[in-house]
């Protein structure tokens, strides 16, 4: 995974009115926390921020009061009617070490065949990987899976370098019987044909 770098600012003032001003300026509030250090509040560019986070558990170099620090999105917070980055918390990493995330669950093939339908339990599995090499996504086939068929947790093969970090007898994904409707009742209580 490619590192992507931003610029950063460190924050001074702190409170809705100072927010409200790092916003306006297109830049985003974030706090930089790990490895038992003291948190780091800082801003950082608005649009680049949301480039950057299109792409999921990314990896971001910055450079705060000129020490340069790896660190992955732990929390984004969004406005809820603009989707605009209200806030950032990010999660200070080292190169080489392990650290936990959710990746995506993606699905591919056809069921057999019938009136099935396929239920995503879960949309994301926890993982351990390096912080260097996170996977972006997991792909599952389901070809030829019927009513009732399901695929738990420990039965999808992980990318190189990950291991699950959840519960290995979770079920992420399911196939069910399509539910039929009742025919309609006319008034008299009679069945109708269509």
């Amino acid at each position: 995974m490619a590192e992507i770098k931003l610029a950063t600012e460190v924050r001074t003032e702190f409170g809705k009115g100072a927010a409200r001003r790092v916003r306006r300026a297109n830049r985003v509030p974030a706090v930089v926390y790990g490895h038992g250090a003291e948190p780091v509040h800082v801003t950082l560019p608005g649009h680049e921020l949301q480039l950057a986070l299109r792409t999921a558990n990314v990896l971001i170099g910055l450079e705060i009061d000129g020490k340069d620090a790896l660190v992955i999105p732990k929390a984004v917070q969004r406005h809820p009617l603009r989707s605009t980055i209200e806030h950032v918390d990010l999660l200070t990493v080292k190169r080489g070490e392990k650290v936990q995330v959710e990746i995506a669950v993606h699905a591919e093939g056809d069921l057999a065949p019938g009136a099935n339908l396929l239920e995503f339990v879960l949309n994301t599995l926890l993982v351990e990987a390096e912080a260097t090499h996170i996977p972006e996504s997991v792909t599952v086939s389901v070809a030829g899976l019927d009513a009732g068929d399901s695929i738990q947790a420990k039965d999808i093969a992980l990318p190189k370098g990950s291991v699950l970090a959840g519960d290995e007898d979770a079920i992420v994904i399911q196939v069910v019987a399509a539910q039929a409707e009742e025919p309609a009742a006319d008034e008299a209580g009679e069945s109708t044909e269509a």
